[in-house]
């Protein structure tokens, strides 16, 4: 289950990042861009962040003066966004809430939801897409703007199953590597995440947290996001880390 992954992932999530703090300040840096460019300029926008793991997006945007409110399936994931707004004197309204059930979880609009980090293709059918994107348009404002991120996966090669690293850090006096394995059985595939801590004259401890992914194509979200309400629905490249694509709901 993605909550129990989350879970287990969260107290080492930021190894994931070669500079977790860095990469916050960096992509809050493209997601405010995109949105000025959507809505153009102006201050105390709100955004909801529906898939918020331990706030990578979530705190950066907080930290660049958005009214932040956030959800995610994994309580254990949500206590640490909560530690490290704290401890940053940042304020994010954070929940536990599964994406499909933003409205009921937060119940109230917002100039931005967002759901990003390849979060959305946590589920696993076309239909429990669909519910999950009807819940965004129905939190997003009037005139407002949906963003997703995903991964390409148009342009993976499932054919063997893949090897992804996350490096090797120097962190607490120990070394930590991490690294993914992606197993197919389309149109699914199945993830381990493996995290080594090695310290001085200690064994290497090892844990492997799992979870299953859908390969949602790009252009197939871009349909289901039309078919959920939004205008104006279209893929950008380049603006972060992953393809975006931006969806407007309509103005009344």
């Amino acid at each position: 289950m993605p909550e129990d992954f989350y879970d287990a992932l969260a107290p080492f999530y930021h190894l994931v990042y070669p500079d977790w703090e860095a990469s916050m300040a960096r992509q809050a840096a493209a997601l405010d861009a995109v949105i000025r460019a959507e809505l153009g300029e102006g201050e105390g926008r709100t955004v909801l962040d529906v898939a918020c793991g331990i706030g990578t997006q979530a705190l950066g945007m907080a930290a660049r003066g958005y009214g932040v409110s956030a959800s995610d399936l994994s309580a254990g994931a949500v206590r640490r966004l909560r530690d490290e707004a704290e401890r940053r004197g940042l304020a994010v309204d954070a929940r536990v809430a599964d994406m499909r059930d933003a409205w009921n979880a937060h119940g109230r609009t917002f100039d931005v939801v967002l759901c990003a980090d390849n979060s959305l293709p946590h589920l696993l059918t076309h239909d429990d897409v669909l519910t999950a994107l009807r819940g965004f348009f129905r939190c997003t404002t009037p005139g407002g703007v949906c963003l997703v991120s995903i991964r390409d996966y148009d342009a993976t090669d499932w054919r063997t199953a893949g090897i992804h690293p996350h490096g090797v850090h120097q962190r607490d006096g120990a070394r930590w590597v991490l690294f993914q394995v992606w197993e197919p059985r389309p149109p699914l595939y199945d993830t381990t995440m493996y995290v080594m801590e090695d310290r001085p004259g200690a064994e290497i401890r090892t844990r492997a947290m799992r979870t299953t992914y859908y390969a949602l194509p790009v252009a197939r979200l871009v349909e289901l996001m039309r078919a959920a309400g939004f205008t104006q629905v279209r893929r950008m490249d380049g603006a972060f880390f992953q393809p975006l694509v931006v969806g407007r709901r309509p103005a009344e």
